[in-house]
């Protein structure tokens, strides 16, 4: 198979849960502590890691200092990067179809992630598992941490232990996708794609849920503490690998 070298990034978001890091800048444009490179940055690094030659980003909330700071990185950018701006909300659904419209190669299969997803995985594992399954759309699927330590009982209620922060038994929407080219005219021109075009396609066996591997890392960012975190987080990953090398 050949795997996707196009992909769209959502990065409209306000970001109001992470205000005040939002008031003068979209949320992708918010810097992960420690690293001095925006949410936008270490995904364009990934994407061009995992083989995407060409991102579409689509803009909304303050758009303009996200252009300019792509203007200004473009000479260091490890891909090619066109920007679209909704002159007025579209919704999710009716947002990817905008920016989808701008891929240089639409006859071909594509990625798309959530501006606000902070992750590491292999993309082209995830798109054989989509080509393998002829799939018409993908989500990739992560179990998240609660954020409340739970409490272990049995059956006579009796506490037999407590847990901090155990995995979730559900699976979630990862924010991360592969598409194929005819995915882009089932998209609504405006609305939700997860109220209606998932739906659908998922009554037709037509969609498709990866399990992010074991150990892999996944992170949105909606407030401090996810910025807090995911530092301390890349400083561990960072210190573990010095340590590994030496």
């Amino acid at each position: 198979m050949t795997f996707p070298t196009q992909a769209v990034v959502l990065a409209g978001g306000q970001g109001l849960r992470l205000r005040p890091y939002t008031d003068d800048r979209p949320k992708p444009m918010v810097e992960i502590p420690g690293t001095g490179v925006p949410i936008i940055g270490h995904q364009l690094a990934w994407l061009a890691a995992e083989g995407v030659t060409d991102a579409v980003v689509s803009c909304g909330h303050l758009a303009e200092v996200l252009q300019d700071w792509l203007a200004d990185s473009a000479d260091g950018l490890p891909l090619r990067v066109t920007t679209v701006v909704e002159e007025e909300p579209l919704g999710r659904g009716g947002g990817l179809r905008y920016a989808a419209a701008s891929l240089p190669r639409p006859e071909l299969p594509w990625y798309a992630t959530n501006g606000d997803v902070w992750t590491r995985f292999s993309l082209r594992d995830m798109a054989a598992f989509h080509d393998e399954r002829a799939a018409e759309a993908t989500l990739a699927l992560a179990r998240p941490r609660v954020p409340w330590g739970a409490v272990e009982t049995d059956e006579f209620g009796h506490v037999l232990d407590f847990i901090e922060a155990p995995p979730s038994p559900f699976l979630i929407n990862a924010g991360v996708y592969v598409f194929s080219a005819a995915f882009t005219e089932l998209l609504p021109e405006r609305g939700d794609h997860e109220r209606t075009t998932f739906p659908r396609l998922a009554r037709e066996r037509r969609l498709a849920g990866f399990p992010l591997p074991q150990g892999a890392y996944w992170r949105a960012i909606d407030t401090a503490k996810d910025l807090t975190e995911a530092a301390a987080e890349l400083a561990a990953a960072e210190a573990a690998g010095a340590a590994a090398r030496d």
